[in-house]
C-alpha cells in the first residue's frame, strides 16, 4: 500500500489530515475518523486510507486515544544522574523493560549550568496507592544510576503535539487569553470503568483504522458497542479521556530521511514564589508550547518552576520561540531568575502503563 499512495507527512493531503488528527479530535468519540474527515475537509475513505497507509510505512507510529494520566496514576518528571559508561544501557532498560516509564531521553545543554549532571530524563507513571519513590528506587537499584529527582506535575498549561500544524508558527504567536491550568487530581473509577478504559487505551491496528474502530474493543471489555461507548462518555465526563491522536515518528526519520522534528528542547524557567499559574499562564498560551507543566525542580535546578517543551527542524528556530516567550514574560511584569534550555538527544516514546496488575507483576519479576 505504501509504495503506491503518498504516505510522506508533508504531502498535501497528509498534511491536511495530520493538521487535524494529530491533536485536535478532543475526549472520547464513537467515531473518530469522521470527525477527523469532517474537521479536515479530506472525504473519510480518503482518511482512512491514508492513515492505514502512514501507520503501515511507520509514519505514522501509533493511533490510539490518550487518556490523561494525570487524573489516573501518580506521575513526575524523573531526572536521573548515571554514570555516562552506564548511560546508554540505563536508558535501554527505561525505554524497553519499564513499562512505567513513557519518554526516555538523553538531554544535554549547551554550557555546564545547574542540573547539567542529570542527562537522563524520563516521564514515570505509577497506579494510584502506589509509590513514585518505591519505583524510582527500583530502577535506581536496576540501572546503576546515583540519583534522581522527581518533578510531579502541580498543574498542566499545554498538552497537545501537532507537529505538522506548528511547523507555520511564527515565534511569538499566542493565544488572545492566557492558558487555562488543568488540576493533576486523580479520580476513582469503578471496576467496569477500569476494564473499559484498559480495552479503549491500546494502539490501534491496522484493521482498526475504519469506519467504527471500538467493536472489537467492546468485545475484549465483554459488553456491548452502546455500553462500551457509554462508559467511554462516562470517563470522558470524568476528564480521564484526553484526545484521539495519530502520533507522528518525530525522533526517527522516514525511509525516505525525511524528519518531522530534528531539536526538541526542554525549557525551564524560574518565576517568583507564588507566582507560577500566572507564569505558566503565560508560556503556556504560546503555540508552540507541546507541553507547559508547573513543576518544582529545586536548587539542584536553580528552583524552576515552569517547563515546557518546544520541537522544531531548526534548533535557531526553537531558541527564537523560547526568545519570544522571555520578551512576553518581561512585558507582562514576571520576572525570571533562572532560565535553561536542555536539548534531547538520544529518545524513545511510548505511552506508561497504569494498570495496578501489571505494576505488582513487573515488581514480583525484579524484587530483590
Amino acid at each position: 500500500m505504501s509504495t503506491t499512495i503518498p504516505v510522506e507527512h508533508t504531502d498535501p493531503v497528509n498534511a491536511q489530515i495530520l493538521s487535524i488528527s494529530e491533536d485536535l479530535v478532543a475526549g472520547f468519540q464513537r467515531q473518530p475518523f469522521h470527525v477527523i474527515a469532517e474537521k479536515s475537509g479530506v472525504p473519510l475513505e480518503t482518511v482512512l486510507v491514508r492513515i492505514r497507509a502512514m501507520q503501515e510505512a511507520g509514519i505514522i507510529r501509533r493511533v490510539r486515544q490518550t487518556l490523561l494520566s494525570t487524573k489516573l496514576a501518580h506521575g513526575a518528571l524523573v531526572a536521573w544522574k548515571v554514570p555516562e559508561d552506564k548511560l546508554n544501557d540505563a536508558f535501554d532498560f527505561m525505554a524497553k523493560q519499564d513499562p512505567f516509564s513513557g519518554h526516555v531521553v538523553i538531554r544535554s545543554t549547551d554550557t555546564e549550568v545547574s542540573g547539567s549532571g542529570y542527562r537522563l530524563w524520563t516521564t514515570l507513571k505509577v497506579p494510584v496507592g502506589e509509590s513514585l519513590d518505591h519505583h524510582a528506587t527500583a530502577l535506581l537499584r536496576l540501572t546503576g544510576a546515583t540519583e534522581y529527582l522527581l518533578m510531579p506535575a502541580n498543574g498542566v498549561f499545554a498538552l497537545g503535539v501537532g507537529h505538522t500544524r506548528r511547523k507555520s508558527l511564527e515565534p511569538g504567536d499566542k493565544s488572545d487569553e492566557p492558558a487555562v491550568m488543568m488540576t493533576t487530581a486523580t479520580v476513582e473509577l469503578s471496576p467496569e470503568e477500569w476494564n473499559v478504559l484498559l480495552a479503549l487505551k491500546e494502539e490501534l491496528t491496522l484493521d482498526e483504522i475504519r469506519e467504527n474502530p471500538w467493536d472489537d474493543r467492546a468485545k475484549i471489555a465483554g459488553v456491548s458497542l452502546e455500553r462500551f461507548c457509554e462508559v467511554a462518555e462516562t470517563l470522558n465526563s470524568k476528564k480521564v479521556i484526553g484526545r484521539f491522536s495519530t502520533f507522528l515518528e518525530h525522533v526517527k526519520p522516514s525511509a525516505s530521511g525525511e524528519r518531522v522534528t530534528r531539536f526538541n528542547g526542554l525549557f525551564h524557567w524560574a518565576v517568583p514564589k507564588g507566582r507560577e499559574i500566572e507564569g505558566g499562564a503565560e508560556v503556556g498560551r504560546h503555540f508552540c508550547m507541546t507541553h507547559c507543566y508547573w513543576r518544582e525542580g529545586g536548587p539542584q535546578f536553580g528552583n524552576v518552576n515552569i517547563m515546557g517543551v518546544v520541537h522544531g527542524t531548526e534548533k535557531d528556530r526553537v531558541l527564537a520561540h523560547k526568545a519570544a516567550i522571555d520578551r512576553h514574560l518581561e512585558s507582562v511584569g514576571i520576572p525570571v531568575s533562572y532560565t535553561n534550555v536542555f536539548w534531547g538527544g538520544r529518545s524513545e516514546i511510548k505511552p506508561s502503563e497504569i494498570s495496578p496488575k501489571v505494576y505488582a507483576e513487573w515488581h514480583a519479576q525484579h524484587a530483590g
